[in-house]
């Protein structure tokens, strides 16, 4: 028999680029299906919803001026860095959702094709939402997307890692930045992704994963001045408006939780969740006096 000790694992946030504590020091249990305990948990505070916002605004500038082919590629690598840690993931996944490890498997291999699949959409998404309008007038009238800004992610409740990528892949596949609140009773998948993503050649700031309270993170996150849009796919009810409540204070963006159950996140995903937290800009330009050829060049 082996005298070593195991060297078990301390799950931290993701913030910034880093992996601090909880400013709380607090932490809470988590458990598997069956009860058994598997780790402790940071329990994030206002003042960690606070810090996030501020990484995500701070990383906003560089994250949406990047090109859409930049931040395909990075998604992509994403996408890599997961495969090769592929086994870590099924285990996680199959303790946090209780799963068989085939279907566990599953649900990973789906979490990676999905980071693949809005990879290919960076650069395709302002052609399929934008383009040229036809005016009268001598006058190009030219509509392009662009990013709403630092988003606020309610990660789902039940799926804690296919679920975790399907609303927050297409948040930052289009520019913006993300303060996510993992699942409160699985948080564990959702840390481990942000050690891929610190290594993954994606800038510190543009997601920021946060575990404990989903009530208690989102309520101040739903108030903040400084974020621009909600998704509120982890909330229920009650919850989801007292947030809708909360965030019409500033004119936020808000996505209301949709009726989802665990087989549909591995549906193909469609472009809703990308153009939720788009905005539109339209420029007029002038395009000069038309000769007598019907050509003004």
């Amino acid at each position: 028999m082996s005298d070593r000790l195991s060297v078990l694992k301390t799950y931290k946030l993701y913030v910034g680029g880093k992996f601090p504590r909880s400013e709380s020091g607090r932490v809470y249990e988590v458990t598997d299906a069956k009860g058994k305990w598997l780790a402790n948990a940071p329990l994030s505070s206002r003042k960690d919803a606070r810090d996030a916002v501020v990484a995500a605004r701070k990383a906003f500038g560089g994250w949406s001026g990047a090109t859409a082919y930049n931040r395909g590629q990075i998604l992509y690598r994403i996408a890599e860095m997961l495969e090769g840690r592929r086994d870590q993931y099924v285990a996680e996944v199959a303790d946090a959702e209780g799963l068989s490890k085939s279907k566990a498997a599953a649900q990973v291999d789906a979490a990676i094709d999905r980071w693949v699949w809005y990879a290919g959409w960076t650069d395709k998404i302002a052609q399929v939402v934008g383009g040229g309008n036809p005016v009268a007038g001598p006058f190009f009238n030219l509509s392009s997307p662009e990013p709403t800004g630092v988003v606020a992610v309610l990660a789902p409740q039940e799926s804690s890692f296919l679920g975790l990528v399907s609303v927050v892949a297409p948040v930052i596949a289009t520019g913006n930045t993300a303060v996510v609140i993992a699942s409160e009773k699985s948080p564990l998948p959702a840390l481990s992704l942000g050690e891929v993503l610190a290594t993954s050649d994606l800038p510190g700031g543009v997601v920021n994963v946060l575990s404990g309270r989903t009530a208690e993170i989102a309520t101040p996150l739903a108030s903040h001045q400084d974020v621009n849009a909600i998704d509120l796919a982890g909330a229920d009810e009650t919850l989801a408006k007292e947030l809708e409540i909360a965030a019409a204070d500033n004119l936020k963006r808000v996505l209301r939780p949709q009726p989802v159950d665990d087989a549909d996140w591995s549906a193909t995903p469609g472009i809703d969740r990308m153009t939720a937290f788009l905005e539109t800009k339209t420029v007029w330009h002038p395009t000069g006096a038309l000769g007598a050829s019907g050509s003004s060049y």
